[in-house]
């Protein structure tokens, strides 16, 4: 079992940044893909970035590839998504996933475990 606490959301303007943060407990021996999804209103959740354990292999979505980084750092079980250059349309809960193997899955049922979200509001 593994639990994932987000922080870092809130409100910024058109252009701003900002920094989330996902902390793992729980399975921390085994070695597991990590990712963040988001979720507008009426909208699907999406895939927005994934991240092997080794760091070395991520992956994004084309709607935020070259704005968002995601970084994770094994020694503090955590994982980090930078966002820059950010837009009204990225406006959404994102949640951070891990899964059950070192495969990164740009469906979000195929992830096991969720955080509880954190919101980014984006202003024009």
């Amino acid at each position: 079992q593994v639990q994932l606490v987000e922080s870092g959301g809130g409100l910024v303007q058109a252009g701003g940044s900002l920094r989330l943060s996902c902390a793992a407990s729980g399975r921390t021996s085994s070695r597991y893909a990590m990712g963040w999804f988001r979720q507008a209103p009426g909208k699907e959740r999406e895939f927005v970035a994934g991240i092997r354990w080794s760091g070395g292999n991520t992956y994004y979505a084309d709607s935020v590839r070259g704005r968002f980084t995601i970084s994770r750092d094994n020694a503090k079980n955590t994982v980090y998504l930078q966002m820059n250059s950010l837009k009204p349309e990225d406006t959404a809960v994102y949640s951070c996933a891990a899964a059950r193997a070192d495969e990164v899955a740009g469906i979000w049922r195929s992830w096991a475990y969720w955080g509880q979200g954190t919101q980014v509001t984006v202003s024009s």
